[in-house]
């Protein structure tokens, strides 16, 4: 689509935002689909030069190629999918909230479950992913699919909360390494892996936590608060230059200077739900917001995925 959000895009709050080139590039959101009913997951594939992401409700995934703009069905039924990631071979991972498992695509397209349950329970309903450069992946399980039938399928919770977990692929065990959360939604690790960001959607912040040997997580702190009161954290996304991008529900896209002000803003006329880094140099923020999906070419570049 050729529709274009032509107000300005950029809201500087700090300094930071403009000598950090957060604020160069694209002034205007470029609309490249508007017809979903709740969007998430978004993920840039670029072996296939394409992209992915979820409409939750209506129950499928879709597909935006670079080279023509078609958008395509990718799947459908998903489980209710929300968000997707790649696997240390390039895997799609995807946590379906309907099913209430995470999975693993395979090449020829067969379905493989990674996790669904834990110590015999159901989990709620993952919800987003993350890969360590082990093969580990790391994912939240809030509550968002069995609240209603609108997200996933309504029903009682079995575990009795919602947590973060790591699961080994290669074994098969799944350990809960973070709780005490509200909402745990998006997460993250730095660059150099020695941190893992959770932004808890509820609680209105975004939590750090130090990673340790085995994967054990510690001194669990408060990196960012929702700064007017009201914006819902979603997924998380980090810069090269060390910045945090964070989705809110309410005020945009947020970015965070390393030691955690806020320097500026993406404004979006939508609810913003999750956000990626994209295209042939990684600068390209794609962004899933409520009906939509829009995108920008930035004057910054997101984190190169780790590899195993």
């Amino acid at each position: 689509m050729s529709d274009q959000f032509r107000t300005p895009l950029y809201e500087i709050l700090d300094e930071r935002f403009r000598t950090g080139r957060c604020a160069v590039g694209d002034d205007r959101l470029e609309v490249l689909y508007d017809n979903c009913r709740w969007a998430e997951g978004p993920l840039y594939l670029p072996a296939w030069r394409q992209f992915v992401w979820s409409d939750i409700p209506n129950d499928r995934m879709l597909r935006w190629d670079e080279h023509t703009g078609a958008v395509s069905l990718f799947r459908s039924p998903a489980g209710h999918p929300n968000g997707n990631t790649l696997d240390c071979e390039g895997r799609l991972v995807t946590c379906e909230q309907g099913n209430r498992r995470v999975t693993r695509t395979e090449p020829d397209g067969r379905i493989t479950v990674i996790a669904d349950r834990f110590e015999g329970k159901r989990f709620n309903s993952p919800n987003d992913a993350v890969v360590h450069s082990d093969g580990s992946i790391w994912f939240s399980d809030p509550d968002f699919g069995i609240t209603s039938d609108y997200e996933g399928v309504r029903a009682e919770p079995e575990i009795g909360g919602c947590h973060v977990y790591r699961a080994d692929p290669s074994t098969g065990e799944v350990r809960l390494v973070a709780d005490g959360f509200d909402a745990p939604n998006g997460l993250v690790f730095s660059a150099d892996e020695r941190q893992l960001y959770v932004s808890d959607t509820r609680g209105g912040c975004v939590r750090a936590f130090e990673v340790g040997d085995g994967g054990v997580l510690s001194d669990g702190r408060v990196f960012a608060e929702a700064a007017d009161g009201v914006s819902r954290f979603d997924n998380l996304r980090f810069d090269d230059g060390g910045r945090l991008w964070a989705a809110a529900m309410a005020g945009g896209v947020h970015c965070y200077d390393p030691d955690g002000t806020l320097i500026g803003r993406l404004l979006v006329p939508e609810p913003v739900s999750n956000i990626a880094f994209g295209g042939p140099k990684n600068n390209r923020l794609f962004i899933t917001a409520n009906t939509s999906l829009y995108s920008a070419v930035t004057g910054v570049t997101g984190l190169p995925r780790v590899r195993g």
